[in-house]
């Protein structure tokens, strides 16, 4: 598999999991606002994060198959920090 085709497929997977993570973590709030058991909302909402910080993995893991991607067909010069330098150091 090339960077460009694991960054097609891990950055969507990724925004679709964390959309997904987001959800169960409102149900889980849900579950606390209509007095569920304890065990219950809790159980549900370290799930809902769990599920929550695998689609912020598949995120990054795609944001860094893009830079790799990139480096791969722009050479070093497609990572430049000239641009970022001048932001830091405004008063």
């Amino acid at each position: 598999m090339t960077h460009k085709q694991k960054w097609l497929l891990f950055a969507p997977a990724g925004l679709l999991v964390v959309g997904f993570g987001n959800c169960l973590i409102q149900w889980a709030a849900k579950m606390k606002d209509d007095e569920a058991p304890t065990a219950q909302w809790v159980g549900a909402g370290t799930l809902a994060l769990g599920v929550f910080n695998a689609g912020l993995s598949l995120l990054g893991r795609g944001i860094m198959e893009n830079a790799l991607y990139e480096i791969r067909e722009k050479g070093p010069s497609a990572v430049t920090v000239d641009s970022i330098a001048p932001a830091m150091f405004v008063e």
